[in-house]
């Protein structure tokens, strides 16, 4: 096990910015940058032993500074799209940034992806670890609160990459983290995720409107293009003539896990065939944002100058519903002065 770390560069507030390696005995590679906790790379064997980074995302600090569609990186204070940029605590309106027309996503323009975290490392004989550390001050982005915020990425020699995310508040606040990780199990950025597999432990989704905001239903995912309940090809139904998949460009949508309680369970698999790469996703979270990379378009020049183009990556994010404080229906995003908010997301590595 090991950690090393170079300076990746300097950010707009003309702060360090560094890269760190995160290696296992097993060889497998995650390099990680306290630059909004971007995940930069992920190196993992396929069935007969060669390495291949996984994950979509650029060479240089520079480009995720001007263009990108939140590769690899924590979103937050609220993961996914809060309507109409606002919501109600305690009789009190909150006016978010809007920063997609009228709605607030993935923490506004100035999100958790944007910003420079302190980052501490950890090592021992099975895991090593970096530890990122946020305050996200009282108003930012017209969040209420100062909110203290806690990602700790680990991997294991079990080949497991472990988030564990936590944040304590001194006003009542919502929150909702993830990490906006896209995947190409194939290795290879000019092949689409469409023959990818992918198993979800849902029985429900939450359909959206024409700006991808929960109507609030929740609907079955049965004889629609949301079944995954069986694995199946992500390629097989994404083209039918219905009407969420036309609303979301393909998925950009919100799956339920069957009998959520927020113990750590398994409940996603991401699997594919011709490299035999497989990803086990367990997590303590209520739901899964499932993203095609509906909105890439040529115009992301990647690693290795690929351009990235619609279904080259495909995103599986742990979270609370969308637009949770709008909806009192939904599993609560509330987080109080004196408790603590704990999430826990466990992305397993192997072949088969």
């Amino acid at each position: 096990m090991k950690i090393e770390k170079i300076i990746w560069g300097i950010s707009k507030n003309s702060e360090q910015v560094d890269l760190f390696t995160l290696t296992n005995n097993n060889g497998i590679k995650i390099k990680i940058s306290n630059y909004g906790g971007i995940i930069q790379s992920i190196y993992v064997p396929e069935r007969n032993g060669k390495i291949d980074d996984i994950v979509l995302g650029y060479d240089k600090l520079e480009d995720y500074q001007k263009h990108t569609p939140y590769f690899g990186c924590i979103c937050g204070r609220y993961a996914n799209r809060i309507s109409n940029s606002s919501f109600v605590i305690d009789g009190r309106k909150y006016n978010l940034t809007s920063n997609e027309e009228k709605n607030h996503l993935h923490g506004g323009f100035v999100g958790f992806d944007k910003v420079v975290w302190n980052a501490e490392e950890f090592i021992d004989d099975k895991r090593v670890s970096l530890k990122l550390k946020y305050l996200s001050k009282d108003g930012e982005e017209g969040y209420p609160g100062n909110l203290e915020t806690n990602v700790n990425y680990i991997l294991t020699n079990e080949n497991e990459l472990i988030i564990e995310y936590s944040a304590t508040t001194d006003k009542s606040t919502h929150i909702c983290l993830t990490n906006h990780t896209y995947f190409n199990l194939s290795g290879n950025f000019e092949n689409t995720i469409m023959y990818h597999q992918l198993w979800v432990n849902a029985e429900k989704y939450i359909p959206i409107d024409n700006l991808a905001i929960p109507i609030g239903k929740i609907y079955s995912v049965s004889e629609t293009p949301f079944d995954f309940k069986n694995e199946t090809k992500i390629g097989e139904r994404i083209n039918e003539q219905n009407e969420q998949i036309q609303k979301g460009f393909g998925y950009d949508h919100c799956f339920v896990f069957n009998n959520y309680d927020g113990d750590l369970k398994h409940q996603a698999n991401l699997f594919e065939e011709k490299s035999g790469r497989l990803i086990e996703m367990f997590t303590t979270e209520p739901a899964v944002q499932l993203y095609t990379g509906n909105h890439l378009d040529g115009t992301f020049i990647g690693k290795n100058g690929i351009k990235y183009f619609k279904r080259i990556g495909v995103c599986i994010e742990t979270e609370h519903f969308p637009d949770s404080p709008n909806h009192p229906e939904f599993p609560s995003t509330l987080l109080k002065p004196g408790d603590v908010y704990l999430s826990k997301t466990i992305y397993k590595f192997s072949t088969r």
